[in-house]
C-alpha cells in the first residue's frame, strides 16, 4: 500500500488542491479565501460578534480585525456596538455586499462541479455523509494529553 494515498494525506491534498482553485476563482473578485469565508459565515450570521465569527471561521481575532476593516472600507459591512455589552462590536452585512457574497456563493458551486465531475451524484452524496461523520468523531475526542518529555508523549499517542 502507498502510505502517500492514506486518508491523511489524501484528505489534505484535496483540501489544499480545492482551496487553490477557489482562490483562483476569488481573485476574479480580488478577494481571499478568508475574506470570503468572513463574508458568508456574516451573511450566515447576521449580528454575529467579531470574536464569534473569527472563531467560526478560524481565524485569528486581529487578523480578522483587518479583515473586516478592508470590508468596511469597501462599504461591504458596518459594526455596531451590543446593547448589552459596549465592549462588543456586532458585524452586519451592507446592501452592497450582498452580491459579493452570491458571488462567492457562484465560485464554490463552480470549484465543487470541477472537483466533482466524473463522479456519480450517488457516490458525491455518500462521500459528504462520510466526511459530515469524520468530522463528528473527531470533532467529539477529547485532547491528549501532553507530557513533559518528549519520550513519554511519543510513547502515550502511541498507545491511544
Amino acid at each position: 500500500m502507498n502510505r502517500l494515498r492514506s486518508f491523511g494525506f489524501l484528505l489534505r491534498d484535496v483540501s489544499r488542491l480545492y482551496v487553490r482553485r477557489f482562490e483562483q476563482r476569488a481573485d476574479v473578485l480580488g478577494l481571499t479565501l478568508p475574506q470570503c469565508r468572513a463574508l458568508v459565515y456574516l451573511a450566515l450570521h447576521e449580528g454575529i460578534s467579531q470574536a464569534r465569527l473569527a472563531e467560526l471561521t478560524d481565524v485569528e481575532p486581529m487578523t480578522l480585525v483587518r479583515i473586516l476593516d478592508r470590508m468596511a472600507a469597501n462599504g461591504w459591512l458596518e459594526r455596531r456596538v451590543d446593547a448589552t455589552d459596549r465592549r462588543v462590536r456586532l458585524v452586519y452585512l451592507t446592501a452592497k455586499a450582498r452580491p459579493v457574497v452570491e458571488d462567492i456563493w457562484k465560485l464554490a458551486d463552480l470549484t465543487r462541479e470541477e472537483a466533482f465531475r466524473h463522479i456519480p451524484r450517488k457516490q458525491v452524496g455518500a462521500l459528504i455523509i462520510l466526511l459530515d461523520q469524520i468530522r463528528g468523531n473527531l470533532a467529539t475526542l477529547k485532547p491528549l494529553p501532553v507530557a513533559t518529555a518528549g519520550t513519554r508523549r511519543r510513547r502515550a499517542v502511541l498507545q491511544s
